[in-house]
């Protein structure tokens, strides 16, 4: 199991790599759905101010 974690003496290129494509894929699911919420809250304040 440690030489796996070794990956066969290149872990110190292999993991960062995998942390960062970790991350980019997170930042490419979480970014765009925080903006989504703020389209929402925005449109909700506007539709309520339309009605008043």
């Amino acid at each position: 199991m440690a030489e796996f974690f070794q990956m066969g003496g290149y872990a110190a290129f292999v993991w960062p790599s995998y942390a960062l494509t970790m991350l980019v894929l997170w930042l490419n699911w979480y970014l765009p759905r925080k903006q989504h919420e703020k389209e929402l809250r925005l449109l909700k304040r506007r539709r309520k101010a339309e009605k008043q």
